[in-house]
This record gives structure tokens, C-alpha cells and sequence, in this order.
């Protein structure tokens, strides 16, 4: 389908946008009533359309953000590139889709990474926390496993709310995956007590750092 428009992906997008699926969506940050479902659909008949990607974002509407980084071409994007897009990214999904299907397949990754660490913006350094956590869990060699410790512990009690999110979730991983560590990792989390009352449904894990660790780690006890 590389015939279609923008105009026309961008009427297609409109008429499926629900409005109690908005309302619903709107409640976590996210400014959109498209089914996710039928997004994909439509990103497997476009397939990779990078050019098109880079037209879908610039409108600055968020369902066509979300299809934008289904049909990109990851390794396409540069740095100076990602990091503005990030910054304007605006709803949760699109960050963390961002994050998902476009940073973590580009050579840069690590650079951003680093950089979005120390970013003032908050949500900034989100991003660079959960890219933090995924390489303590998939390319640990190299990080300074104490370090991110002594940060979350003075930061993250009084983080907002998406960077607390991120950091929690490293400190999490960093007591799951490594138990030279998890000691600490539970005890940071049991004095400082984030999300220890977070609604979990039934069945679901606690992200309440040691609840999540204790229970990780049992599952993949021998």
C-alpha cells in the first residue's frame, strides 16, 4: 500500500477513534481512541515506510505517532533526531513506544541513554532510566550497578511520578537479576516504600520493588 496518503491514513485514523476508548485512555495519560489492535492492522498493510513515519509524526497527532513508529525504519533515525522526538512525544504510549520500537534498535541508544539520565526534564530521564533497566538485565558489563543504587535511593522517593515509575523499575530489575545486589535492592526498597500500595489486579505482579523481587525470584528458583 506505499500508494497511500498521509491525507487518507489521517482520515482513516479519525473515523476509528472512539471516544469512550479516548475517555478511558485519556485517565493514563494518553490522548487517543484508536484500538491499538486495528493500528498494527493498518501498519502490516503499509509496512516499513520510513519517509511516510517521519510525516505521520510532524502532525503531532498521536494515533499517527503510534503508526508512525510501527512502520518506521529504526535504524534510519539519527541521534539529534531522537532526542527531539522524544521531547515531543507528549502522551505516555508514544514515549514508550518510542522507546521500544525506534531507541532500542538504533546505534545511538547508548548515547541517549547516557545523556537522558541527567536530563532536567523529568520525563527526559524517564526514558533514560528505562533504558537503564533493560541493560541492567540484557548488557549489565560496564554499568555501575552501586552507583545507580546510591541515585535511586536519594532520588526516587521524591521523583515525579514518571520518573519514579522508571527508577522503581530499574531498582526492581536490579535486585531480580543480579543477587550480589538484591539485598540492597530490597532493603532501598522496603525503607523508601514506592508504590507499596499501587492497585495490582489479581493475578498481576506488585510493582512495589520488593514484592516484585521476592516474587521474581521465586518463580525462577529450581
Amino acid at each position: 500500500m506505499a500508494g497511500t496518503t498521509l491525507d487518507e491514513l489521517m482520515a482513516e485514523l479519525a473515523g476509528l477513534d472512539d471516544p469512550k476508548r479516548r475517555e478511558v485512555n485519556a485517565r493514563h495519560g494518553d490522548d487517543h481512541g484508536v484500538n491499538l489492535s486495528e493500528l498494527r492492522a493498518i501498519a502490516k498493510r503499509l509496512k516499513t515506510q520510513h519517509d511516510l513515519a517521519l510525516r505521520l509524526w510532524a502532525t503531532g497527532d498521536t494515533a499517527a505517532k503510534l503508526l508512525a513508529l510501527l512502520i518506521c525504519r529504526p535504524k534510519s533515525f539519527e541521534r539529534d533526531e531522537l532526542d527531539a522526538m522524544l521531547r515531543q512525544a507528549g502522551s505516555v504510549k508514544a514515549q514508550d513506544w518510542l522507546i521500544s520500537y525506534a531507541v532500542k534498535k538504533n546505534p545511538h541508544v547508548e548515547d541517549l541513554r547516557l545523556t537522558w539520565l541527567d536530563d532536567p526534564d523529568p520525563v527526559v530521564a524517564a526514558a533514560g532510566w528505562a533504558l537503564t533497566a533493560e541493560r541492567v538485565v540484557k548488557r549489565p558489563d560496564g554499568l555501575d550497578l552501586s552507583g545507580l543504587l546510591d541515585t535511586i535511593e536519594a532520588e526516587m522517593k521524591d521523583a515525579p511520578e514518571r520518573l519514579q515509575w522508571q527508577m522503581n523499575t530499574c531498582l526492581a530489575q536490579i535486585g531480580i537479576a543480579h543477587p550480589d545486589h538484591r539485598a540492597r535492592a530490597l532493603d532501598i526498597g522496603e525503607r523508601l516504600r514506592v508504590l507499596e500500595d499501587y492497585p495490582t489486579s489479581k493475578g498481576c505482579t506488585s510493582p512495589y520493588a520488593p514484592t516484585w523481587i521476592t516474587e521474581i525470584v521465586r518463580r525462577d528458583e529450581p
